[in-house]
């Protein structure tokens, strides 16, 4: 096969020789048998998975030796895309010479940072970091195959990125231990929402549970109302018109925020207000002046201009750039 021959010519480069080459050539590829598992005094072990999003399915075979636990042989069969192939390849070659319990600590980051060329280059485009996920999970499967449990037992609760397997509990954790006021600062700590993005906010190509900005709207609000018991919750502005809403976050801006921006030769206007039935709203704002293109215009600014309007409006404001 020649290296168009699964991924067309326009998305060659985003994906790493190593993916390539496994996409190609597996080398884990096939079955093992009970006559396997008997030769290598161990138990055999198959476990199926798939993923919704894609249709993707990939089946996991483990020997498993009856005196040590130690997986002694690993092979898979896989019925999706290239990416899949590869990524399942990789993990196969990860678990062998690992007990069940040290391949269930093996995470999808470490088979797609296992399959990259260079320790700064992602190995896959961003969407198809699901791949990586799939064979993560499987492991799972076959480990609580092993075990005779449910696998529920073995699932990490309340996962908000599924790329990165991030939990709601690290996204929580890390908006108050750092005084996060933005998702990118999210992603920078946390890698949630580095990826496919769906998790980011509402409309990717696939629903989430929960979504960063609702989460980062949520604590931020609760960090506030712990700061100041005696604050109001944003009934009010929640309770007002889009018209109310509006002029209010126009009075905020004119006296607390172009004021500051104007120091620096910068301005702000309000370009759009989206308000969904769980409280939370999208100030989508545009940046005048010497703001308009600054490198802290993303992060620095937009940080300031949303915590503004939480403590003088809503704690379930957020801000971004139309």
């Amino acid at each position: 096969m020649g290296k168009n021959d699964l991924i067309g010519g326009s998305l060659w480069e985003q994906y790493s020789q190593k993916v390539a080459e496994r996409m190609n050539n597996p080398r884990y590829f096939g079955e093992l048998t009970e006559e396997d598992a008997k030769r290598l005094n161990g138990k055999l072990i198959i476990a199926n998975e798939g993923a919704e999003s894609c249709g993707d399915t990939v089946r996991l075979y483990w020997i498993v030796g009856n005196d040590d636990e130690v997986i002694k042989a690993a092979a898979f069969k896989s019925f999706g895309c290239g990416t899949a192939i590869a990524s399942t390849d990789m993990m196969a070659e990860m678990c062998i010479g690992k007990t069940v319990e040290e391949a269930t600590k093996i995470t999808n980051l470490d088979v797609e940072g296992a399959l990259r060329d260079t320790e700064d280059t992602p190995a896959v485009p961003p969407q198809k970091m699901h791949c990586s996920v799939m064979a993560y999970e499987v492991i799972k499967r076959a480990a609580s195959i092993y075990r005779n449990v449910d696998i529920s037992t073995l699932e990490e609760k309340d996962i908000v990125c599924e790329c990165a397997r991030v939990t709601l509990q690290t996204v929580e954790d890390a908006i108050r231990i750092n005084d996060l006021t933005t998702v990118e600062e999210i992603t920078d700590y946390t890698k949630a929402g580095a990826f496919c993005k769906s998790c980011i906010e509402p409309g990717g190509h696939e629903k989430r549970k929960y979504y960063l900005v609702d989460i980062l709207a949520r604590v931020r609000g609760e960090m506030a109302r712990e700061q100041n018991p005696d604050r109001e919750e944003g009934d009010d502005f929640a309770s007002l018109s889009v018209v109310k809403k509006i002029r209010a976050i126009e009075k905020v801006f004119d006296a607390d925020v172009r004021p500051v921006l104007a120091r620096d030769g910068g301005g702000i206007e309000l370009e759009d207000l989206e308000c969904n039935d769980s409280g939370t709203c999208v100030v989508a704002v545009q940046y005048r002046g010497a703001c308009k293109g600054c490198a802290g215009s993303v992060a620095g600014t937009l940080g300031f201009v949303q915590q503004t309007l939480q403590d003088k409006l809503s704690p379930f404001i957020q801000v971004k750039v139309a």
